[in-house]
């Protein structure tokens, strides 16, 4: 406080004061978010219901007393900033734990007045360098809001931003940590680069970003009447893929996967935050609002989780799911190979997917018999049977997916694995650090398309002309699924929903887009379901194949796909 409290009226003393009480309020209870479980739902909504009523009060407060606090307090502008900062991340980490997309326009409205009143301007002034650093962790949450509201033109800009920041830090400072901030600002760039694989240009060769997130337009139709069993309700995503480009704990994959699996947010273009704004509000929590449906179903991303961290989750998750919900889990992980090629135990002696590249348990086992470990962070299948007792999707992306291709559904309840194909051709073999094949086709079928058929740039209106195919075949293979006598019945328990019906169609197009692709020659170039999928009635079918076709002669690369009955088509077993 730069002012005298004894040169102060009363009205003023009690002013300043209650403005001490409500920052440092705030602190206790932003600083107490970190203690909160990540998992379950009731535990944190109440904490952050607290939370977000103090800020509230807060924000609303330094804008009613503002000439005051800033003569008598001395209030300073990065103070101000710093609250907004907090605000952004409340907002953040509430999206995080809801999976409510709109919240992210909140987080992004604050992080937004935040560079367009230069709260943090003076930053690098200051004698201590705390205060920079907080400028700088600002810019890097703020561009991870932008990235995932598809804001790349200022994404581009903050990134430009952050560099000059970062070297004014450098400059000013000499700090320790000056290799960690460098290495930041790498990842950010290689992430960027690695999600714009393909290039949608306008008529004036300006680039075009586009949304992966799903719509009423781009949501695969139902036949009228096809009963819906079961919804969506718990979602993990699980990222370790040792060589794939990440950022903020986000593989690229978990990235990708995470906005396939939301609706497309809609923006409140009434949310400008400038000092006369209105306060945030608190959200509305669901157990104040149980007859509201919930948007998005709720998620969990989980970055190289131990195996135990990754057993509390699902657990969680299990024990959170409704009647009538189901719950995914997709995996993106490098693979973790067994023991034994034959064996009568297929849960585990087969390996899996490592979830953590930890080896906590060495210096422990190091004594025992050689060959008779398995890694500790390996997720086997058998890891999962217990959670079986309630319907699952299981979608792994690995080179050791073929591990969970016998899946064991010892309960009888709904089960369905997505198994991606555990090799890509050598020339697509040095891009493996730009996210994975099979979870391109899942989240962007269009892009992995054009992946695979080496094609680079696309202008809006071919782009425009090819989704409309793709829209075909997705709508083709919906009736397809819904009138097959073969087809195995988990696959109807799931077909009601919109994300999980989604994922099953551009499984099936990512199949045969690949089996009719002549660089891909062999079973483990294929991706696998199981239970497995009727072929003649899905997989071979005459009218997927000319969908798949009729796109390739769109985009001129005809050449590349063999025809049906061509010796180069091996047919998955």
């Amino acid at each position: 406080m730069s002012g005298d409290v004894n040169n102060l009226d009363e009205n003023e003393k009690k002013i300043v004061n209650e403005f001490c009480h409500l920052l440092e309020k705030s602190k206790q209870l932003f600083n107490g978010l970190r203690d909160l479980p990540q998992y379950g739902h009731k535990q944190w909504q109440s904490y952050f219901g607290r939370t977000f009523d103090v800020y509230t009060k807060l924000w609303k407060f330094q804008q009613q007393h503002r000439q005051i606090l800033d003569t008598k307090y001395g209030l300073k502008r990065w103070q101000i900033g710093e609250v907004a900062s907090k605000i952004g991340q409340l907002y953040y980490h509430y999206y995080l734990r809801t999976s409510e997309t709109n919240y992210l326009n909140e987080s992004f409205s604050f992080y937004s007045a935040i560079r367009m009143r230069a709260y943090y301007s003076k930053a690098n002034k200051e004698e201590r360098s705390d205060l920079m650093v907080k400028k700088l962790r600002y810019y890097a949450r703020f561009i991870v809001v932008c990235l995932l509201l598809k804001k790349m033109k200022l994404v581009r800009d903050l990134v430009r931003e952050l560099t000059k920041q970062i070297d004014d830090y450098t400059s000013t400072y000499e700090p320790e940590d000056q290799m960690e901030w460098n290495l930041v600002l790498g990842e950010i760039k290689a992430f960027i680069e690695a999600e714009n694989m393909i290039n949608v240009m306008d008529v004036d060769s300006s680039f075009i970003v586009l949304s992966h997130r799903l719509t009423p337009i781009n949501t695969p139709p139902l036949d009228k009447g096809t009963p819906i069993y079961l919804t969506l309700q718990e979602i993990l995503i699980v990222g370790n893929c040792h060589e794939q480009v990440k950022f903020s704990e986000l593989t690229l994959d978990m990235f990708r996967m995470l906005q396939t699996l939301e609706r497309e947010p809609q923006e409140d273009l009434t949310t400008q935050l400038f000092d006369t704004s209105p306060a945030p509000g608190r959200p509305p929590f669901e157990n104040g609002n149980q007859g509201s449906r919930r948007e998005n179903p709720h998620k969990y991303l989980l970055y190289k989780p131990t195996y135990s961290q990754l057993n509390t989750f699902l657990a969680s998750g299990f024990k959170e799911l409704p009647p009538n919900g189901a719950m995914l889990l997709y995996i993106s992980a490098d693979g973790c190979l067994g023991n034994a090629k034959h064996t009568d135990d297929a849960a585990y002696d087969l390996g899996g997917v490592m979830t953590n590249s930890r080896r906590d348990s060495d210096i422990a086992n190091r004594n025992k018999r050689p060959g008779t470990l398995k890694e500790m962070h390996c997720l086997h299948p058998g890891d999962l049977y217990p959670y079986t007792r309630k319907p699952l999707f299981l979608i792994i992306d690995s080179d050791n997916s073929s591990a969970f291709q016998n899946f064991a559904n010892l309960f009888g309840q709904p089960l369905v694995c997505l198994l991606s194909p555990e090799q890509v051709p050598t020339t697509m073999q040095d891009q493996h650090q730009k996210g994975n094949l099979f979870t391109l086709f899942l989240h962007s079928p269009l892009m992995a398309f054009c992946y695979v058929c080496n094609i680079i740039d696309i202008s809006i209106n071919m782009w425009d002309k090819c989704q409309g195919q793709i829209d075909k075949f997705m709508t083709e293979a919906s009736r397809l699924f819904i009138r097959s006598k073969s087809l195995d019945h988990a696959y109807m328990q799931f077909i009601g929903d919109d994300f999980l019906r989604l994922l099953m169609l551009r499984f099936v197009f990512c199949y045969i887009v690949l089996i009719l692709h002549r660089g891909f020659k062999g079973p483990s170039f294929y991706p696998i379901s199981h239970p497995p999928l009727p072929t003649d009635e899905i997989l071979e079918h005459p009218l997927l194949y000319k969908a798949v076709l009729d796109l390739s002669t769109i985009l001129d690369c005809r050449s590349l796909f063999a025809e049906p009955g061509e010796g180069d088509i091996h047919v998955a077993a």
